[in-house]
């Protein structure tokens, strides 16, 4: 069933479904941390409710815009679940394979769209039980769609949120331990000063101490030396 419903709704079925066959059903130990997410949501909106068809959200948030290629393994799980919720009879599902036999017949789009219509009825169906049943698989999508809106939300958190923080965190720290750096090289310079001033002071000083010195040597002798040679005077002159 699932493989005619991506008929109905992938138009590249071939490399599509092959590797549909391969990634149908991954080993949870395989799966990212988002679908784990989304799998473990699933589980507990199962757990508190049995209902099967989604309330209408109060508000819902717009819906990002296609881009790119559409993943495989989520076109996969949209697809489940709108086969685990297939209603009765002929429905939207039914009406849609009937537009896609008669795309292969040269009509105009009303046309197509209106014949398809006409088989529809000769099945029991409606315009009103058409438009229901493809409101009905709408639902189950968005149903599908808030799932992972809420699974995301908290992978972001874990993932990025929090690395975010972390990174604001180091940032701020960096901030404070350059200022602490600026602060220390400030104060280096001011040591610097105070200790060139010091060792100017310290030279001035010592030579100060060493005029002194020597100016008491030279006076010393000066005496010293008069006295010696009056005493050898007198020992020569006097004995």
């Amino acid at each position: 069933m699932l493989k005619k419903l991506k008929s109905l709704f992938i138009v590249e079925e071939g490399a599509s479904s092959q590797n549909s066959s391969n990634n149908k059903a991954p080993k949870e130990a395989n799966m990212s941390d988002l679908e784990r997410a989304i799998k473990m949501t699933e589980q507990k909106e199962k757990s508190t409710s049995n209902n099967t068809i989604p309330k209408a959200p109060q508000k819902e948030a717009p819906v990002p815009k296609a881009s790119g290629k559409p993943s495989e393994k989520f076109v996969d799980k949209l697809l489940a679940a709108i086969e685990a919720n297939n209603l009765e009879g002929f429905d939207y599902l039914e009406y849609k394979q009937s537009l896609q036999s008669l795309s292969k017949v040269t009509m105009d789009e009303a046309t197509r769209y209106q014949s398809a219509m006409a088989m529809a009825k000769t099945m029991g169906a409606s315009e009103n039980k058409i438009f229901d049943a493809a409101q009905h698989y709408l639902n189950i999508l968005k149903e599908e769609q808030q799932k992972f809106e809420a699974a995301f939300k908290s992978q972001e958190l874990k993932q990025v949120s929090q690395r975010e923080e972390k990174i604001k965190s180091a940032e701020t720290q960096i901030k404070q331990k350059s200022e602490q750096i600026e602060q220390l090289k400030k104060e280096i310079a001011s040591l610097q000063t105070q200790l060139d001033g010091v060792k100017q002071d310290a030279n001035q000083a010592n030579a100060k101490v060493q005029a002194t010195k020597q100016g008491f040597y030279n006076a010393y002798h000066s005496v010293v030396d008069q006295i010696k040679a009056d005493v050898q005077a007198m020992q020569k002159y006097l004995k």
